[in-house]
Order: C-alpha cells, then sequence, then structure tokens
C-alpha cells in the first residue's frame, strides 16, 4: 500500500494526511512502480496521501497505481505536465502538496525532511535531485553537468545583462559552491512542495506551459502574489532520478527548455532572456572559416576554451572523457537557443502578466476521475 487515498479529517480511524504527493506519468509504468514502492516505504508513510495523475497514457499506468492503492486520475488524452500537476492539487487533501516525476525514487526520509522544512513564512520546500543512469559517457556527464538543480536566488539580484553574463562565466570555470539549506529562487520540478493555498492564491499551473519552465512560472507566481514567500532548499529530502542516459533525449530537453524560457520571458516581462552566447560565437567562427580557413580550426578547439571546467575535471580525475563536455555543452546550449528563437515566434501573440501578479486560472476538460479500488 503506497498510502492513504485521502479525504478531509479521519476516515477509517486513520488521522487527515500531513502531505499530499503527486505523481504525473505518461507512459511510466515501470517508473511509477518504483516511485510507488519507494513511497510505501517513507518514514512518515501512513501520513501521506498519494495521488497518481495518468496523463493520457496508453500504458498501464492507471493499472499500477491502483495496484499500489493510489488515489488515480486519468486524463483521456495528453494535456501536459501543467495539467496534470493541477488535477492532482484539486485532488488533494492535505495542506501541504508535494510533486514527484515518475522516474524518481524518494529516499526513505524524502517526505519527512520536507515536511520538516516548513518554518514560519516558508512557502515551498524543494530538495536535491541525483542522477541514477547506467554506466556511461552520457551519464557520466550529466552527473558532472546535472541539470536538476535549483536556480539560486542570485540570480534575483540583478537583472542587468552584464551580470547575468558573469554569473555565466563563473559558471564556466567552477562548480555550484551552494549545496546546504538555504532560500532559492525556483525549485526543480521533479523534487518540490508547497503549501496548498498558496498554490491556489497564485493561481496553480499555467497550463499554457505543456513541458519546460512550469515550474519556474509557478514560483515567479508565488513570488510576485505573495511578497514574503520563501522558498527553502532542504538537502535531506533527497530524490534518485532514473534515466536511459542518450544523447539525443538530452538535446531534445534542452530545445523545449529553450521554447519555455521564451514563453516565461514573453509572459513575465521582467524575466531577462536566456540566450547562450557561446554559440554564437563558434558559429560566426565558422563562418569567417570561409574567408581565413585557420578560424576553422580555431572553432573546432573553442569548447575547450569556453568551457574550460572540463579540462580541470580531466586533471583532477583522470578521466580524458572529460574532455568531450565542452561539446556536448556546446550542442546543448545551441539547442536551447533554437528552442529560445522558436519559443519567441510560437508565443509572440502570448498577453503579459499583468503587474499585479495575479496567475491565470488554469483550463481545460475536465478530468475523469477514477478512484483505487
Amino acid at each position: 500500500m503506497a498510502g492513504r487515498q485521502g479525504g478531509d479529517g479521519e476516515q477509517g480511524g486513520r488521522p487527515a494526511a500531513d502531505l499530499t504527493v503527486v505523481i504525473c506519468s505518461l507512459n511510466g509504468a515501470a517508473g511509477l512502480d518504483r516511485c510507488l514502492r519507494a513511497l510505501a516505504g517513507q518514514t512518515i508513510g501512513p501520513r501521506l496521501e498519494i495521488i497518481v495523475v495518468d496523463d493520457g497514457s496508453a500504458d498501464g499506468t492507471s493499472d499500477v497505481g491502483r495496484r499500489h492503492g493510489a488515489r488515480v486520475i486519468r486524463h483521456p488524452v495528453n494535456r501536459g505536465l501543467a495539467a496534470a500537476r493541477n488535477s492532482g492539487l484539486a485532488a488533494s487533501s492535505a495542506p501541504i502538496v508535494a510533486f514527484l516525476d515518475d522516474d524518481c525514487e524518494p529516499e526513505p526520509e524524502w517526505a519527512q525532511a520536507l515536511v520538516a522544512g516548513y518554518e514560519d513564512g516558508v512557502t515551498g520546500v524543494g530538495g536535491p535531485v541525483i542522477p541514477a543512469a547506467p554506466a556511461g559517457f552520457m551519464s557520466g556527464y550529466l552527473s558532472r553537468n546535472n541539470p536538476l538543480t535549483p536556480l539560486e536566488t542570485s540570480l534575483a539580484r540583478s537583472g542587468a545583462i552584464a551580470y547575468r553574463f558573469l554569473l555565466y562565466l563563473k559558471g564556466q570555470w567552477v562548480l555550484p559552491e551552494e549545496s546546504g539549506a538555504r532560500d532559492v529562487y525556483a525549485f526543480v520540478g521533479a523534487n518540490m512542495s508547497f503549501r496548498k493555498q498558496a498554490l491556489v492564491d497564485a493561481g496553480q499551473f499555467d497550463e499554457r506551459f505543456r513541458f519546460g519552465c512550469e515550474e519556474g512560472d509557478l514560483c515567479l507566481a508565488l513570488t510576485s502574489t505573495l511578497p514574503s514567500c520563501r522558498l527553502a532548499f532542504t538537502p535531506g529530502a533527497r530524490v534518485v532520478h532514473h534515466f536511459e542516459p542518450a544523447l539525443r533525449d538530452t538535446l531534445r530537453r534542452s530545445r523545449a527548455y529553450g521554447r519555455g524560457s521564451a514563453q516565461l520571458c514573453r509572459k513575465w516581462p521582467q524575466v531577462r532572456p536566456t540566450f547562450f552566447p557561446w554559440p554564437v560565437l563558434v558559429l560566426a567562427l565558422l563562418l569567417c572559416s570561409a574567408l581565413l580557413p585557420v578560424l576553422a580550426a580555431a572553432a573546432a578547439a573553442a569548447p575547450l576554451a569556453l568551457y574550460p571546467r572540463s579540462l580541470r575535471a580531466a586533471a583532477s580525475g583522470r578521466d580524458p572523457r572529460c574532455l568531450l563536455d565542452p561539446f556536448v555543452r556546446l550542442a546543448q546550449e545551441t539547442c536551447e537557443d533554437i528552442g529560445f528563437l522558436q519559443g519567441l515566434w510560437r508565443f509572440r501573440h502570448l498577453a503579459p502578466q499583468p503587474a499585479t501578479g495575479r496567475a491565470r486560472a488554469p483550463s481545460g476538460p475536465a478530468a475523469e476521475l477514477e478512484e483505487a479500488a
């Protein structure tokens, strides 16, 4: 049994839930089974309400949820991650709602650490997402360059282009120093939780964000609606992210994040564009090599100079494969830039968020609710 099904007050002699856990899944039956098994082993398992949102799957996702005793909400058609999270939020009964992806496995004290993080004034609590994949170059690359980390509050200190560029350059030289408990700017969607009433007050997830930056949009809506909002990162609330590492999938996600970033900029005019400069520089070198062929060699070697952190990693770890990291990073940034340009065109008619900051209420067809047996 993954957890209680929920409801107000006590039901069947069991107390009301302290935390609702919403797991959204699209054709992720195998991963969902692992996730629900991990939730069954939580240290505060009896105080959890587990909700599975099947976002139009064609496999046995709903059956897996019911088999574990979770409450299942099924969308007849795929509506996107934001809509799936909203369906789970609407069905929740606990004062705190946490969100997991179906390929994540929470450690036994994950839920307890999330709940313990809700000090006075804290609106949301998130934790680390630890990559776990079969051994290989891409799994090592993503461990060294984990994309599933929270955005730090340093991003909010200034919107000046020069300041943001300095942050970018710093990231190419040194690993992030932040590792302890702290306030952050935005969470990773695979491991985050919020006070339910705050989510309602902020307008819930914007369902126009189907994949990419929907959690960033929500965090912006929360801080805009609730100026005193605090988003706290707690290192003890760990989840392990299981995935099959593949370059093609990594680049596909990068392009999707670029489109989401453009949508975020269109909606929130105060958000500065995230457009990476090094792909533009390498492209310029390649174009100029038509006139000066030596520049082709400069373009080929440029990633090693532009992303020097890999040189340090190769030297310290004595692993020459790290020297390939800059070329993968350049490919990722190129795909994000392409996605960003696509997003600017796709969302060119998106109305900016009013200055009052109230997020748009979700919309869409009603979900088909199925209670677990």
